[in-house]
């Protein structure tokens, strides 16, 4: 009896179904337990303060050492992700759970705050796209497709990991107190 227990609360702590290439009515209802736990803590808790690490998942710290490391690479991308600015508007998103007041808000504010993420990202390869061309000496299409494939992983990468009440420092709404699904149906029963 724990163990199935055990396995529907982990099936349920609103990490998403991998994304193949758009949002289904499935994933939707998967994640959905997840944004009423949240929603249901959310109210009258106070918000932390706003904290960034610009890309997580270690995104941000590994281009700083990289670029320390190879004056080459820090050259033609400075010292930190060109697009590290999108991760920090899409941090301030996942800071507060996009505003939103009720499950189906939350859920739509994060897909919404995903999507945006990759296409900040595709914007700011495409205005790159000349000069690391040049500097690298390929063609300008190479330089297109590599930042295509960059903004799609980082998008599977907050669909995966980034679900509200997943217990990692950078879920939805990681600006409010860790949630879990049993949050949402109110105390444990024994």
């Amino acid at each position: 009896m724990t163990t199935a227990r055990n396995a529907l609360i982990v099936a349920l702590i609103g990490l998403p179904l991998p994304v193949v290439s758009q949002e289904s009515g499935v994933t939707r209802a998967f994640e959905l337990p997840a944004h009423n736990a949240l929603m249901s803590i959310r109210r009258g808790a106070e918000l932390s303060e706003f904290e960034t690490d610009g890309c997580s998942g270690g995104l941000s710290y590994s281009w700083r050492v990289v670029a320390r490391s190879f004056p080459d690479f820090a050259e033609a991308h400075d010292q930190i992700p060109p697009w590290e600015n999108c991760c920090v508007i899409h941090d301030r998103a996942y800071h507060n759970a996009g505003g939103a007041e009720t499950a189906e808000d939350s859920y739509d504010a994060r897909l919404t705050a995903d999507k945006t993420l990759e296409n900040c990202v595709k914007r700011t390869g495409a205005l790159r796209v000349e000069e690391v061309a040049a500097h690298y000496d390929v063609q300008p299409e190479a330089v297109e497709t590599a930042y295509e494939a960059i903004a799609e992983a980082m998008y599977l990468a907050v669909r995966f990991g980034g679900g509200p009440c997943s217990g990692l420092p950078w879920r939805w709404g990681f600006g409010y107190s860790q949630c879990t699904v049993l949050d949402a149906i109110g105390p444990a029963r024994e």
